[in-house]
């Protein structure tokens, strides 16, 4: 693999990923990622680090499953590949929940490979419950089969792990997201700042930091949706004047101010 991968070979590491789920590929899944990978999936419950752990995911979560992504944009910045998409989940049971999702691959050169170096899946964990509860038998007893496989094969601390996804900012950090968004895409810099940490860091990923006003400047006329709260992050899908990408914004650990907001967007 030679120095600076191009998109096109980042996509195509990343586009492996589905092709193995969908083949139940085990092994092929597990290899994408570096020896240190992470799987953090969803966003805000306890990342799945090494191959050990990694291969633990796939035999709770992608095993039993039939899985189809459905990517509506691929958003690449650097060695990150961003992908817009909804993932049709079939359980054992025969229900199938549909997920709004974001999910970020972090991506690094290794060896004469490029390998996944942190995969983290931004989608609500509560919202998938609810619609899993809300399909009727199916949806229940599919319910019923998840905990034992979690137990089984995650331990007690791996299902407790999994878990802290319920826990986030929810409802009120994607209404605090939206009108941040709102008041950049107005090049509202004082608006902005009421939500905002007295120093938070703002990027154009690719371009580095900016400062406030430098920053509602770059990213006036931004318009957004598909907004998603997994943990302390809210990420939400944008239309800006360089393109459509994804806007990534973190919340302070108690989640009462915004602490910093990225703009990924494929460069022209």
């Amino acid at each position: 693999m030679p120095a600076n991968p191009t998109a096109a070979e980042l996509l195509a590491t990343v586009a492996a990923s589905p092709e193995a789920v969908a083949a139940h590929d085990r092994a092929a899944w597990v290899g994408l990622f570096a020896e240190d990978g992470t799987v953090e999936d969803p966003v805000g419950s306890r990342p799945h680090r090494g191959r050990a752990a990694i291969e633990r995911f796939y035999d709770t979560f992608i095993a039993p499953n039939g899985i189809v992504f459905d990517v509506a944009n691929d958003v690449v910045s650097g060695m990150t590949v961003f992908r817009d998409l909804t993932i049709a989940t079939t359980m054992s049971t025969g229900v199938t929940l549909h997920v709004p999702m974001h999910l970020r691959y972090d991506l690094a050169e290794t060896g004469d490979a490029l390998k996944i170096r942190a995969l983290r899946a931004h989608w609500e964990l509560p919202g998938m419950i609810t619609q899993l509860l809300g399909s009727g038998v199916q949806g229940l007893l599919a319910g019923a089969k998840l905990g034992p496989q979690l137990l089984r094969n995650q331990g007690v601390g791996g299902a407790m792990g999994f878990l802290r996804g319920l826990r986030g900012v929810g409802a009120k950090g994607r209404h605090a997201a939206g009108g941040l968004l709102d008041a950049l895409g107005r090049g509202d810099a004082a608006g902005a700042r009421a939500v905002l940490v007295p120093v938070p860091r703002l990027e154009w990923v690719g371009d580095g930091a900016f400062s406030l006003e430098d920053f509602s400047t770059r990213v006036k006329g931004l318009r957004w949706s598909k907004p998603i709260a997994a943990g302390r992050t809210v990420t939400a899908t944008v239309e800006t004047r360089q393109g459509r990408g994804i806007a990534e914004v973190d919340f302070t650990e108690r989640g009462h101010r915004i602490e910093s907001v990225r703009i990924f967007v494929s460069p022209s």
